[in-house]
């Protein structure tokens, strides 16, 4: 029996070949495929600047440290996300709250975000659930009036859109974050990047993921360089990189497909899924669906063949936040829904003979 995982990565031969030519290369790890990466998610998203990272932890590690959120400063994010997008803030120093999502959506809501603004708050990190961009223009409003950094958790949207214009491009944030993990719509084995239109921000994201080290005016072309403060070794090497710039040139394929599939699941399953909004053209990571006696469907798609996840469980439930103090009910949408998702199959090299044995297999399985 073939079996179906909720995520999968797609490599053809293309990749294959420019990791090869890379391999055969001079670099192979900070040399020009890293640059020519940055430079083409730069190009894809309208973003002025790209730093490629080794995975979107490392990414958002180093962009709220360029933030320069530290002890004292607290940070908002949403509970349906992994677990980085809070723990980005505990590597500084700073606390997290959490506000609750929309129930249709599981994105952020931003108006639970207003009611968990105190004068400690200095960032917002919204998650793009499953692909589908949260409500920036609000959310960049709120910030905006609140003197807050926005920093967009898009590790799983690279490709897709708000209001026309491509996640990424940090129209409404300072800084978005993508994930290049295997199971995301484009890899580069493990990797990330943070975008910014901010050269200020550049500079010291630069810095951040090799050290702390600084090569500028007189230093720029001899030995010389200056560790100005503590970094990190987060570099992205020229082979990844080169899967990257491989796997980037058919993102909107990828997309394309993946949407396919959604809209296959949505006609052809009577199970409840996300809502995408009016505002959303989503290069969908996952199709979530709402099911009851959610252990038994699982266990139940696993002798079907069936390799489901579920995601997420709420952070401040996990046993280190709650030593901090956090307690179950601070946001009952959130764990509603954590009681009922199960991500199905979603990946472009699904065919439609696929889709239509997975679909079978799922009715087979409902109550």
């Amino acid at each position: 029996m073939k079996t179906y995982s909720y995520g999968k990565q797609s490599i053809d031969w293309r990749d294959v070949r420019e990791v090869v030519r890379t391999l055969r290369s001079n670099f192979l790890t900070c040399g020009p495929k890293v640059r020519e990466f940055e430079q083409a998610l730069c190009d894809y998203t309208g973003a002025k600047y790209a730093v490629a990272v080794s995975n979107a932890t490392a990414g958002l590690h180093i962009a709220a440290m360029a933030a320069g959120l530290g002890p004292g400063d607290e940070v908002i994010t949403s509970p349906i996300t992994f677990l980085s997008s809070a723990n980005c803030a505990r590597f500084v120093g700073a606390t997290v709250s959490f506000a609750d999502v929309e129930a249709d959506t599981a994105n952020i809501n931003p108006g639970e975000i207003e009611k968990q603004i105190t004068d400690k708050t200095r960032a917002i990190i919204p998650v793009h659930l499953a692909g589908q961009s949260c409500d920036m223009e609000r959310i960049h409003s709120i910030a905006k009036q609140h003197g807050l950094i926005v920093i967009e958790d898009a590790a799983h949207a690279i490709g897709s859109a708000y209001k026309g214009n491509r996640v990424g491009c940090c129209k409404y944030s300072d800084m978005t974050v993508f994930s290049f993990h295997p199971v995301k719509t484009i890899t580069t084995g493990e990797g990330g990047a943070v975008m910014t239109n901010d050269e200020g921000l550049y500079r010291k994201l630069l810095a951040l993921r090799a050290h702390g080290m600084h090569k500028d005016g007189d230093m720029a072309h001899d030995w010389r360089y200056e560790m100005r403060e503590l970094g990190y070794n987060y570099r992205l090497t020229d082979i990844q990189a080169a899967l990257g710039v491989s796997q980037l040139r058919k993102l909107e394929r990828f997309k394309q497909r993946r949407r396919e599939i959604v809209s296959i699941y949505n006609e052809q399953l009577a199970l409840p899924h996300l809502t995408e909004r009016e505002f959303s053209n989503a290069c969908f990571h996952l199709y979530p669906v709402l099911v009851e006696n959610r252990r038994e469907f699982y266990e139940r798609a696993r002798k079907a063949g069936l390799n489901l996840q579920v995601l997420y469980i709420p952070v401040y439930t996990q046993p280190y936040y709650r030593a901090l103090g956090h307690v179950a009910g601070e946001c009952p949408n959130a764990e509603a829904y954590y009681e009922r998702c199960i991500s199905l199959p979603l990946y472009p090299s699904l065919t439609n003979a696929d889709l239509r044995e997975i679909i079978r297999r799922i009715k087979s399985i409902l109550p």
